[in-house]
């Protein structure tokens, strides 16, 4: 793939999505899980969803069971946590692996443009975080530790210039 905007991936409720759809918009690429110590990130996420939505920002979330089984259940039913406890109404898409020879595509993606500390390309743990900019060049990478709440300053400049 040569452009984020090559790939299609399922939604939570299985209907393929081109990330196409999104061109122009900046997007936040999230690995989420229901049962981790970041979990309540899900409401700062939608927060900052909010918060710049109608510039044309979104966040797009993707569970994954990877990291210390923290997300074993359903699409549906992680859905139904999501906006049950947290009022997630940014899309939500189908589990996916983030690491190893099963991982979604759009992840090895992710972290060619965006490697870790030290070059790394692995993901370390639930809530790693890709700013991708309107122009579909992704511009960041942050760790779970990262809150969304600190994220606005990079949601908004990216919105600003363009990017």
């Amino acid at each position: 793939m040569t452009s984020i905007y090559d790939f299609t991936i399922e939604l939570a409720n299985g209907e393929p999505k081109p990330l196409a759809d999104y061109r122009g918009q900046v997007m936040l690429i999230v690995n989420t899980a229901s049962y981790c110590g970041f979990t309540p990130q899900y409401q700062g996420l939608e927060n900052l969803y909010q918060k710049f939505k109608d510039n044309g920002f979104v966040v797009l979330g993707f569970p994954c069971n990877q990291f210390g089984n923290q997300e074993p259940d359903s699409e549906e039913t992680i859905q139904s946590f999501c906006q049950r406890n947290y009022g997630v109404t940014f899309p939500l898409f189908k589990k996916v692996d983030v690491n190893g020879k099963q991982a979604e595509p759009l992840f090895d993606y992710l972290k060619q443009h965006a490697p870790g500390i030290l070059g790394s390309r692995r993901i370390k743990w639930n809530f790693t975080k890709f700013l991708v900019g309107s122009n579909g060049k992704v511009l960041k990478r942050f760790g779970s530790v990262t809150k969304p709440k600190e994220l606005s300053r990079h949601v908004h400049q990216a919105l600003q210039k363009g990017l």
